[in-house]
C-alpha cells in the first residue's frame, strides 16, 4: 500500500501543502521547529484518527484558523484506492470519512491503512510510565486484530463506569450495576490479556534480530509481560478487591495494569541501558512491528522515520539503512536535519525518491 497524494491546511504550522508521493522514498529536510514532524504526524493522523504527540484535537488546528483539513489518496497492491479525508473545527465534532462516505465509528478506521511511526518521542516506552507501553501493545494488536480493538474500547468503558460508582458513598452503590460493569471487565480483560501475552510471545524473535543486527552484538534482549491475570481467576479477584476499591475509589485489579518490562541481558533497559542501547532498542522493536503487521495482514504497512538517526553511531545507522532497503519494506516516509547525511542515506537505499525542503511549514519539492 502506498500514499500516493496528500492534502494538508492549517495543520498545526502547516498553513497548506499538496503533494504526490514517491511509492518508496519520502524525505523532509530543514532544521528543527520548521515542519518536519508535524507533516509526518499528519500521515499518522489519517492511519489513526488521531495525532501521534498531541491527544487534544483542538491544538493541531493553526493557531490563527478556525479548521483544520487532512485528505489522502492510498493505493493498495490489488489496485484498488481509498480516499480518506478528515476534517476539524474548533467546537465541534470532528469529521472521519472513507471513500466520502463518514465513518460511524472512528474505531472501524484503524487497520485500513496500517503504519508504524519512529520517532524520539519513542524513548519513553523506555524511560516512561507503564501506561505508554500498554499503548504500544494496544495500538500494535489493533491494527491487525479488530475483536481486541472492541475487547478493549469495551473493556476501558466498563472499567470507567466501575470506577465511577466506586466514588459513590458505599450505602448508594448499585451492586447489581457494579457486578455487570465487573463481568464485561472479566470477560474481555481475560481475551486482551490472552492477546497480549500471544503477541508478545511472537513479537520477541522478530525483536532479537532486528537488535541483534542493528547493534552488531551478542546482547541479549527480551520483555517480561507482568500482569495480575498472569495468575489467578481474575473474576474472583475483582470481586475479593470490592471493599479495597471502595475505599480508594478506584479499581486496582485488571489488564489496565498490566506492565511490559524491557530487558538488556536480563536487567531493565532502563536502568542500565546506554543511550546509544536505548535508541536502538525502540528503534529495534518498532521495526519489529512493522514485520509482524507485514507477516500478519493483507497489505504493507508505510513506515515513518522521524529523525531517528541523530545520536546514532555510523554502524547502527548503516545496518538500520540497509534493513529498510529491503525489498519487503515499502513506502517509507524520512526526516532529518542534516542535508549531508541525508544525501548520503539516499545514495545507500538506491531507490525512487522524493526529496522536500521544509522551511516555516511551506513544503517544496527539491
Amino acid at each position: 500500500m502506498i500514499l500516493t497524494e496528500l492534502s494538508i491546511i492549517n495543520y498545526k504550522n502547516i498553513t497548506q501543502a499538496e503533494l504526490s508521493l514517491s511509492p518508496k522514498i519520502n524525505c523532509f529536510i530543514g532544521n528543527n521547529g520548521m515542519g518536519k514532524t508535524n507533516l509526518l504526524d499528519a500521515v499518522y493522523y489519517l492511519s489513526f484518527c488521531k495525532s501521534y504527540t498531541n491527544p487534544v484535537d483542538s491544538q493541531i488546528i493553526k493557531h490563527d484558523a478556525d479548521f483544520c483539513m487532512l485528505q489522502g489518496k492510498y493505493v493498495f497492491e490489488d489496485s484498488s484506492s481509498e480516499e480518506i479525508y478528515s476534517g476539524i473545527r474548533r467546537r465541534q465534532k470532528k469529521q472521519f470519512k472513507r471513500n466520502k462516505k463518514e465513518y460511524e465509528r472512528l474505531s472501524d478506521h484503524i487497520g485500513l491503512i496500517p503504519l508504524v511511526m519512529i520517532s524520539p518521542a519513542d524513548s519513553e516506552l523506555i524511560t516512561g510510565v507503564s501506561e505508554g507501553r500498554r499503548r504500544f501493545m494496544d495500538i500494535a494488536i489493533s491494527q491487525f486484530d479488530k475483536e481486541y480493538l472492541r475487547a478493549l474500547v469495551t473493556y476501558n468503558k466498563a472499567l470507567q463506569q466501575r470506577n465511577a460508582l466506586l466514588k459513590f458513598d458505599e450505602e448508594l452503590i448499585d451492586n447489581t450495576l457494579l457486578e455487570l460493569w465487573e463481568e464485561q471487565m472479566t470477560e474481555n480483560g481475560i481475551f486482551i490479556h490472552k492477546r497480549r501475552a500471544e503477541f508478545i510471545q511472537k513479537l520477541t524473535p522478530i525483536f532479537n534480530y532486528f537488535y541483534t543486527r542493528i547493534s552488531r552484538s551478542a546482547e541479549t534482549v527480551s520483555f517480561d509481560y507482568i500482569s495480575q491475570l498472569n495468575e489467578g481467576d481474575f473474576r474472583s479477584k475483582i470481586r475479593g478487591n470490592r471493599q479495597r476499591d471502595i475505599a480508594v475509589g478506584h479499581t486496582t485489579t485488571g489488564i489496565h495494569r498490566d506492565e511490559l518490562e524491557m530487558l538488556l541481558d536480563g536487567f531493565p533497559i532502563k536502568k542500565v541501558g546506554s543511550q546509544g542501547q536505548n535508541k536502538t532498542f525502540f528503534v529495534s522493536l518498532k521495526l519489529a512491528q512493522f514485520k509482524y503487521l507485514l507477516d500478519t495482514g493483507d497489505t504493507t504497512p508505510i513506515l515513518v522515520l522521524d529523525d531517528i538517526f541523530d545520536r546514532l553511531d555510523s554502524n547502527r545507522v548503516e545496518e538500520i539503512v540497509k534493513l529498510v532497503s529491503e525489498p519487503e519494506f515499502g513506502q517509507i516516509f524520512l526526516s532529518d536535519t542534516n542535508r549531508e547525511s541525508l544525501d548520503r542515506i539516499l545514495e545507500r537505499l538506491n531507490n525512487d525518491s522524493h526529496l522536500y525542503s521544509v522551511i516555516d511549514g511551506e513544503i517544496n519539492l527539491i
